[in-house]
């Protein structure tokens, strides 16, 4: 599932509010940071700009799979959030109970990607 990116106040917000809550986080230098985020069944991923670079409209994704239990991640069926966004790009989500996910996401300029490996499992 995606969504519309640059329309919300958080990354929490970003994901629906309510009862979703930060479980993991990695940053992406000094623009960005890619957070995924849980409500007790859905995992929730949204790349969200720092501070000073809010507004400059630069390339983004956010980026979520559940992980099939094989190492090749391109394997997997991404979720995907990719365009050119002011604030955020995301979010996309998946539901994933007792499985691992892998979950990312990427700014520019310069083109900064990272994705987590398995992980949350369970």
């Amino acid at each position: 599932m995606t969504g519309p990116a640059d329309a919300a106040s958080s990354p929490i917000a970003a994901c629906g509010g309510g009862s979703y809550h930060v479980i993991g986080h990695h940053d992406l230098g000094k623009i960005a940071t890619v957070y995924l985020l849980y409500n007790g069944r859905t995992d929730c991923v949204v790349t969200w700009k720092k501070r000073a670079y809010v507004g400059k409209r630069t390339k983004m994704l956010a980026s979520i799979a559940k992980n099939t239990g094989t190492t090749k991640h391109y394997n997997f069926k991404y979720t995907n959030n990719y365009g050119t966004y002011g604030t955020y790009a995301g979010p996309v989500k998946v539901t994933a109970p007792h499985t691992c996910i892998d979950w990312g996401g990427g700014t520019g300029p310069g083109w900064k990607v990272w994705y987590s490996g398995p992980s949350h499992c369970g």
